[in-house]
């Protein structure tokens, strides 16, 4: 990967700029709209939200106020946990493509495989749900369609019943959260790997290697886990609200890191803790 516009192929032959730009945790309104704008112009073109983020709008009016085609960007949005079944999923689709001012996704996505609000019936809810995305991906209103956060034996279910293989897992990616199982399980089925938090929500900037070796190639540790990940095969989804910062996570095209350090901070295990556990998780 040499640059922002280089692309990930997903399974159906579909282009993913190689680092996205997350929002997760920025409010809506001013502050959501002035991040999206900064990472528009910085060459960010791939922008992922979440219904439940809350930032929707902002999101849809920062690209509209960007003037930059629609075709020359890629936007994911997830359907929450509440809603399950298929009329409701494709009522949240059409919700979100409103709040962002699209007439259609690029990349939609089941936010969570076992929600508390259907934990007696997960399986049966996926499948209603993704029932309803093979839909819009049919129909065209929708570019690809992935899953989040979905373990082996959640994914085992929904092959059960689904006709359209996901094209994505997005799932917590950053030293020491390598989360092998699923990784392999998805290589293997040429499902794309996407990684939030790369930072470990910014527990990593603590991790004395991690200093270490920002001082060892003069970049920062946010520049340090980006090209960890982009290195790994993953498509890594930096967030920050601050214009330095955006800028900055995106220079990471003009390095590389050596083969034993990728490795090493992938063996840091458990220095930014772990990814939740689907099945336990209280929401």
């Amino acid at each position: 990967m040499k640059s922002l516009k280089d692309c990930f192929k997903l399974s159906n032959g579909v282009e993913i700029p190689c680092v996205g730009f997350g929002t997760f945790q920025t409010p809506d309104g001013e502050t959501c709209i002035s991040a999206v704008k900064s990472a528009l112009d910085v060459g960010y073109t791939h922008i992922d939200t979440a219904y439940i983020y809350g930032n929707e709008k902002g999101v849809g009016t920062a690209i509209k106020q960007s003037g930059i085609p629609r075709s020359e960007l890629f936007i994911t949005t997830k359907l929450w946990n509440e809603t399950r079944g298929y009329d409701e999923t494709i009522a949240a689709f059409d919700k979100s493509l409103e709040n962002l001012q699209l007439d259609y996704l690029d990349l939609y996505l089941i936010h969570w495989p076992n929600p508390l609000a259907h934990r007696d019936n997960w399986q049966e809810a996926n499948a209603s749900a993704w029932r309803a995305m093979e839909t819009l991906y049919n129909e065209k209103r929708v570019r690809a369609i992935g899953i989040s956060n979905f373990h082996p034996h959640h994914m085992d279910e929904l092959l059960k019943t689904a006709k359209v293989m996901p094209m994505v897992n997005q799932i917590r990616l950053c030293p020491g959260d390598t989360q092998d199982e699923v990784v392999d399980y998805c290589r293997a089925r040429d499902i794309l790997l996407q990684a939030y938090s790369p930072m470990g929500t910014g527990l990593i900037f603590d991790v004395p290697e991690m200093k270490e070796l920002a001082k060892k190639y003069n970049r920062t540790i946010a520049q340090i886990c980006v090209r960890w990940c982009l290195q790994r095969g993953y498509n890594p989804l930096p967030k920050s609200v601050t214009a330095s910062r955006i800028k900055e996570n995106a220079e990471v095209f003009d390095f590389n890191l050596d083969e034993a350090d990728v490795e090493l901070l992938a063996n840091l295990k458990g220095c930014v803790g772990y990814s939740k556990d689907p099945d336990t998780a209280e929401f």
